[in-house]
């Protein structure tokens, strides 16, 4: 199984520092922040790029993935989302996204991560309404995706307008492209209660990239050290081996922002104790 490691948890070093701290404790990848304070493509030089690019040469590491949720750079955790009320505040997100597509061409990862949606609010619009703007709004990324071979995988989360197998599964068939597919946060998908061994195994010829965390007994979105919650991660572990998953896991624990070296060896310390 192949191991990687968040910038977001390191948000307050610069990337190239998140980098080669990931890198010096064993990480064979990297996903990177497109988002302040790392790689927000806006704001990002092409001086910056070709440092960031140098970085990963140096250090002998993968990118694994772009993530491209959050947008803290204009707006917040969420918004603005693929499903605002307001064209333009929309547009902010599928241009955001487009120049994701293009920065993950230059420092070579083949895929960026994004929200399925956006926060749902039912009292201006119906779910039918908000899923077919948020495929719209898909749709006018794709011609990008397909010119620079970017895959684009949907990131369930718990309370947004995809946040579970049965909707990602209703979603991604209206999609209609293989370059739209799933980055599987095991913790998201245990706080919407589904079996994760099951759940992996139903989504098998989506999942493009695994987001790793634990979760407290209580099922409550918040990321913990593996270790600390209740994921049975020998049998997840075991389960995405038997499916033939070939790619990168993920570890993701943005809450640790005072002390992520410390997450990250014991992460690694964590998974090193796994038989897998």
């Amino acid at each position: 199984m192949k191991l990687s490691f968040s910038t977001n948890a390191f948000k307050k070093f610069s990337l190239t520092e998140a980098i080669q701290m990931i890198s010096a404790i064993g990480y064979d990848g990297v996903e990177i922040l497109c988002d302040i304070p790392h790689a927000y493509p806006k704001t990002l030089s092409e001086q910056a790029t070709i440092e960031i690019k140098n970085c990963i040469n140096k250090e002998g590491i993968t990118v694994t993935n772009l993530n491209a949720f959050t947008l803290y750079a204009i707006g917040d955790l969420y918004h603005p989302s693929w499903i605002e009320p307001d064209y333009q505040q929309r547009k902010l997100r599928i241009d955001h996204t487009i120049d994701c597509i293009i920065l993950a061409k230059k420092i070579g990862s083949e895929s960026i991560s994004i929200e399925p949606g956006g926060p749902i609010d039912f009292t201006t619009l119906s779910r039918n309404t908000l899923v077919k703007i948020f495929h719209d709004s898909l749709l006018q990324i794709l011609p990008v995706a397909e010119r620079e071979g970017i895959k684009i995988l949907i990131e369930p989360e718990p309370n947004l307008l995809i946040e579970n197998s049965k909707q990602f599964l209703e979603f991604i068939r209206l999609i209609g492209s293989d370059l739209v597919k799933l980055n599987f946060d095991i913790g998201h998908f245990f706080c919407v209660n589904e079996d994760l061994p099951t759940t992996i195994c139903k989504l098998s010829n989506y999942i493009e990239h695994f987001h790793i965390e634990d979760i407290s007994i209580e099922r409550i979105h918040k990321h913990l050290l593996l270790g600390e919650g209740v994921i049975d991660f020998k049998t997840v572990f075991r389960t995405i081996h038997d499916i033939g998953f070939k790619g990168y896991c993920t570890v993701e624990l943005y809450p640790y922002q005072d002390c992520p070296e410390y997450a990250a060896r014991k992460s690694m310390e964590f998974l090193d104790n796994l038989i897998f």
